[in-house]
């Protein structure tokens, strides 16, 4: 079974998706590719443990509070290539952001490759299924600029202010 629920934010409406253990989704109202991983059978139901656990944790980010993304069972849908670029989001710490380009070399590394498109690493961030825990908004063009969000760049700054990181804005 699929459960979903919403969370009211100081950046708007976010959707919660979630198996019976596992996040799986969380997006934000309006955004680039919204609930396009979510299963068609997905019920409301708020009360399921793995969606008021991420309640709490997004009341502790909200906060200011620096939780930590492996704080909780995640899930997300994607291909393998994804799953490795999400994975390197989440290592990401509070605060701190990566280029698209100190994403890429990662990859090409890990994979024994030359190189790795910065692009093919953008697609992979924009399509992060579960927006924040998954910190894509910590990714950062080349020369430091903010660069597309599929949340809008307004939200990206909001969440970089939750984080502290006024140098970006």
């Amino acid at each position: 079974m699929y459960y979903q629920c919403y969370y009211h934010s100081p950046i708007g409406k976010l959707l919660l998706a979630s198996s019976e253990t596992n996040l799986i989704g969380l997006w934000m109202e309006n955004q680039k590719y919204f609930a396009d991983t979510l299963p068609k059978n997905a019920i409301f139901n708020k009360t399921i443990p793995i969606l008021e656990q991420t309640k709490k944790w997004l009341d502790r980010y909200f906060n200011s509070e620096k939780p930590d993304s492996n704080e909780l069972p995640l899930a997300p849908f994607g291909s393998d290539f994804r799953q490795r670029v999400w994975k390197i989001l989440r290592e990401i710490p509070y605060g701190e952001t990566l280029t698209y380009g100190d994403i890429a070399k990662k990859i090409a590394q890990e994979t024994d490759k030359k190189s790795m498109s910065a692009q093919a690493i953008g697609g992979a961030v924009g399509h992060n299924p579960i927006s924040i825990v998954i910190p894509c908004h910590r990714v950062i063009g080349a020369n430091g600029n903010l660069t597309g969000y599929a949340g809008g760049i307004d939200k990206k700054i909001q969440l970089l202010e939750i984080e502290k990181r006024k140098k970006y804005v």
